[in-house]
């Protein structure tokens, strides 16, 4: 179990040096223009706290993996982690059309390649709560 969660404690770090290149790769200068200032420093002040989210939760999964087995205070956390990439699942799905990948090769593996990074992480910690 505590190498599981140190690889998903590194996959989460990475994931958040990720959001780094958002703003380029998703061409933010230009597709946001449209938006009112409010909105496009929005997207890049949430964009920045969901990186620095998945950082801290993957530093938590690298640094403190026993503790995160054991009863009390480390299976609560596994909970609202278990909540969080569940949710994340299910957005996976119904949360973007799959309009944005289908029928497109690159597009289809990010989307596979995601969703079965979001269930490992997700069933990691669910069976961390259920485990005794």
């Amino acid at each position: 179990m505590e190498l599981h969660l140190q690889i998903i404690g590194m996959l989460l770090i990475a994931l958040a040096f990720v959001h780094i290149i958002f703003p380029k790769y998703f061409n933010w200068e230009k597709e946001l223009q449209s938006l009112s200032l409010m909105n496009r420093e929005m997207m890049r002040v949430h964009t920045i706290f969901i990186a620095l989210t998945v950082f801290l939760m993957g530093l938590l999964c690298l640094t403190s993996p026993q503790e995160l087995t054991e009863p009390g205070l480390g299976k609560k956390i596994a909970l609202g982690m278990a909540i969080f990439w569940t949710t994340r699942l299910f957005i996976q799905f119904f949360g973007y059309s799959s309009e944005l990948w289908k029928g497109k090769a690159f597009e289809t593996v990010i989307h596979i390649i995601f969703s079965l990074l979001w269930v490992y992480i997700s069933a990691l910690f669910w069976i961390i709560c259920f485990s005794k």
